[in-house]
């Protein structure tokens, strides 16, 4: 078969990414952010982009775009954490049925692809409904309903060179029965002459990631930049590959006092670990916060794979030599982004929340770090996308 893929729910479109790296053709995408939309057309401006809540759409409308393309891939990661978008009386909020796992499902009772992936939060496979049933058996019952034959399995993104520990719960249905859909994994975090380890490669670390990157402090960085070095290794010429420039390499514009606060922090500190002079304060006053999260700000050691790389990265890791947080483009050397892929947008906006109560409609958007953290690890996404081909293609 030709792998023509649709990224629905499709964000900056790590997921088809991985696939096009692989060889596969990306036809086309479904995204209801506008700054994620800009992100991915830019990217892939051959493909058929539709910005648009998928929920909105009709039957028709999705036939009427899609259905020309001849999609035989339909990628999804349907929010399933909160579930629930029907209204309290329609049912379990539990139920998948009623979340937008059941758009995604829609989209491939609509347009019969052959393959339909879908990925989610490990902890997923562990979730149930108000009648105690297990939700991942509920979305491979409907996937079977529809024709395929769907399996599961959690994958890990140190397995496929991605420098970063992440898991995904992957949920993978086709037409044609197939034994293991899963790749086997290519590398390993273990460095040594281990007998069950020496046939994979050393997985990047996170300063492999990131050590060629231009050196820059708080407040300094921009949307694009010269590179100042030569790649120091494999994992960088690859993501340096057709990229002349440094994009969305802009640091954060931290105060002195955070800058000091992060300058007392050895590999493995988090805020709760500096001294209290440099806690942070209570908002709008002089006094020591009694809240101190011991998630946020935590400086990563350089030679082990970075901590998962989340929505709101630019909080929750200090670079392990600079006194500041990640640049957008650390965390998509980290999440296996190539350089030259751009990330549109603004890189950080103040929470939804606040600004759906300014009326500050215009940036409630995903951001930069938004659109990093929320994607599926390109890497991973093609060693998927590899193995399928070499059982599918043609």
């Amino acid at each position: 078969m030709e792998f023509r893929i649709l990224d629905t729910f499709a964000g900056a479109g790590g997921f088809s990414l991985g696939f096009q790296l692989a060889g596969a053709k990306l036809v086309g995408a479904i995204e209801r952010d506008s700054w994620a939309t800009d992100t991915f057309k830019f990217n892939h401006p051959d493909a058929e982009v539709l910005k648009a809540d998928i929920t909105d759409l009709s039957d028709q409308e999705i036939l009427d775009r899609f259905s020309p393309l001849k999609p035989t891939v339909i990628l999804g990661g349907p929010p399933c954490q909160g579930f629930s978008i029907c209204n309290k009386n329609s049912g379990d909020p539990k139920d998948p049925r009623n979340s937008l796992f059941e758009e995604f499902i829609r989209v491939g009772r609509l347009l019969k692809p052959e393959v339909m992936i879908m990925e989610n939060v490990p902890n997923l496979i562990k979730a149930r409904t108000a009648e105690k049933k297990l939700v991942v058996d509920i979305i491979v019952s409907e996937l079977e309903s529809l024709g395929y034959h769907a399996k599961y399995k959690i994958l890990e993104a140190t397995d496929y060179g991605v420098p970063q520990i992440r898991r995904r719960l992957v949920v993978i249905a086709t037409r044609v029965k197939i034994d293991d859909p899963f790749p086997q994994k290519t590398h390993s975090v273990i460095r040594n002459n281990d007998l069950f380890e020496n046939q994979l490669l050393a997985c990047p670390t996170l300063w492999d990631a990131i050590s060629d990157m231009p050196d820059i402090e708080a407040r300094e960085g921009g949307e694009e930049m010269e590179y100042i070095s030569d790649p120091k290794n494999d994992y960088q010429r690859n993501l340096r590959i057709d990229s002349k420039s440094v994009y969305n390499h802009k640091a954060m514009n931290h105060s002195k006092r955070l800058v000091e606060r992060f300058s007392s922090m050895a590999w493995g500190d988090s805020t709760s670990d500096v001294p209290d002079h440099l806690k942070p304060l209570k908002r709008n006053s002089t006094e020591i916060s009694e809240k101190i999260y011991d998630q946020n700000n935590r400086r990563m050691h350089p030679d082990k794979p970075c901590h998962t790389i989340a929505a709101s990265f630019y909080a929750n890791f200090v670079h392990p030599y600079k006194n500041r947080n990640f640049t957008a483009r650390e965390g998509a050397r980290i999440q296996s982004f190539p350089d030259w892929y751009v990330f549109k947008g603004k890189p950080t906006v103040v929470s939804h929340k606040l600004l759906n109560r300014e009326g500050r409609t215009e940036d409630t958007h995903l951001c930069q770090y938004n659109q990093i953290g929320n994607a599926v690890p390109p890497l991973m996404a093609k060693a998927i996308a590899q193995h399928l081909i070499s059982i599918l293609g043609d």
